[in-house]
């Protein structure tokens, strides 16, 4: 008979099986359409970025004025230390959690990305932090990050977007056109190449 204090150590077992089940999916077979869910989010994101580039720099609105797309129909969106701090989160997490599909150059890459996403959340938690407490560093009129005492907070998040996208998508890259010993080891199918080829050689595998 299995005692009380056995049964919180079966449930967390039964919960790490599942969870490992699930990743061992989500980096298998589920590692395609993860990844272009995914990269939808990520060049949605860009997409809002890019827009409000054109909004200040070619239709010359002002800042507070130019807020992407959904922006300008939800000020708030664009206001929102939280929302901005979630979507570093949800990336943040998202590499995390699709690293394991990626091997050899396509993984390097993949994790340099991870990690400028890593302090590029540190930026976000920064800025997060002062909204909650209500104060902002160096007595500055806004929520003001490290880098943004030296770069203007629009140009600033423009860049860090550009440095975590250009690694992911030479790790995109090599992971689409891997060598062989590379997709030897794939264990999904988004290599560029006839699905049924994929299908034949896990087949014999």
């Amino acid at each position: 008979m299995s005692t009380a204090s056995e049964s919180p150590a079966l449930e967390r077992d039964v919960a790490h099986g599942r969870w490992s089940r699930f990743m061992s999916a989500l980096n298998g077979p589920w590692h395609e359409r993860g990844m272009q869910l995914f990269m939808l989010i990520v060049l949605g994101h860009w997409a809002e970025h890019l827009t409000q580039a054109v909004q200040i720099y070619v239709l010359g609105w002002n800042i507070p004025d130019a807020r992407g797309v959904l922006g300008l129909w939800y000020p708030w969106l664009v206001k929102s230390e939280l929302l901005h701090y979630g979507y570093a989160i949800v990336m943040l997490i998202g590499i995390w959690i699709f690293r394991s599909g990626f091997k050899g150059r396509a993984y390097t890459w993949w994790m340099i990305s991870f990690w400028i996403q890593f302090w590029h959340h540190i930026e976000h938690l920064i800025l997060q932090g002062q909204a909650i407490v209500g104060h902002n560093l160096f007595d500055r009129p806004v929520p003001t990050s490290l880098v943004q005492l030296w770069v203007p907070r629009v140009e600033l998040h423009m860049f860090y977007n550009t440095i975590v996208f250009i690694p992911m998508i030479i790790g995109m890259y090599f992971h689409l056109f891997p060598t062989k010993e590379e997709e030897a080891q794939h264990t999904c199918s988004c290599a560029f190449k006839p699905r049924t080829q994929f299908v034949r050689q896990k087949a014999s595998a």
